[in-house]
């Protein structure tokens, strides 16, 4: 179910898709909060700089220029940390974004605990929680670097928000998961003894339990 010769990160899929999609649709605008690197909008940025905007270390802002863009007839992504946006921003993405309907993607890497190395303030642990709450907006975490590529196809030919949450590092590629459609699980695999649930990733790690559990027959 895991192929571990080859190891890729959701947030490069986002990078590179990105990219494929702004090359064909002219609609497509990227909003940035200061990490185009980290985010890996450099690539749009530097393909598209009129379609690219930087605000800097203002992720309030930067979604609310999205917000403007996406009332503008664009589809617009803003991106940062998970923790920064939608930590920082949530009262923008509740009020402008959402109860608004507007199209705007807000795409953001780093989260979960896989960021440890850049200590507790930069581990976004809180933005499903926050983010499923909210009116009209679609709540994606994608399991591995090809699934990115399918549910950013998918979520730029929807209109109204989407939040898809993205991680920093490199994980093994989910076999058994070539279909993606928005709101519909994958089975990768069944069995008889017990269910278990997961997205985003840690799916990989899911797959390794599953297999110590069937050295013990379950």
């Amino acid at each position: 179910m895991l192929n571990n010769k080859i190891k890729k990160s959701t947030r490069d899929a986002y990078g590179e898709e990105l990219l494929r999609l702004g090359k064909k649709d002219k609609k497509i605008v990227v909003v940035s909060a200061d990490l185009p690197e980290s985010t890996r909008l450099q690539y749009f940025a530097k393909e598209f700089p009129s379609r690219f905007i930087e605000c800097g270390v203002a992720e309030q802002n930067a979604l609310g220029v999205a917000n403007g863009l996406a009332l503008a007839g664009k589809t617009a992504y803003m991106s940062s940390f998970a923790v920064f946006s939608p930590g920082r921003n949530w009262d923008q993405l509740r009020v402008s974004v959402c109860y608004s309907n507007t199209n705007v993607k807000i795409v953001s890497t780093h989260s979960g605990l896989a960021v440890g190395e850049d200590g507790a303030s930069h581990q976004g642990l809180e933005d499903i929680a926050i983010t499923r709450c909210l009116p009209n907006l679609i709540v994606i975490a994608p399991v591995d670097y090809l699934e990115t590529k399918r549910a950013l196809k998918a979520i730029n030919k929807a209109k109204g928000p989407v939040y898809l949450r993205l991680a920093r590092n490199k994980t093994p590629l989910i076999k058994n998961n070539a279909n993606f459609k928005i709101g519909k699980a994958n089975i990768i695999k069944r069995g008889k003894d017990i269910t278990i649930i997961g997205c985003g990733p840690i799916i990989n790690e899911i797959i390794l339990a599953e297999q110590e559990l069937k050295k013990q027959k379950i």
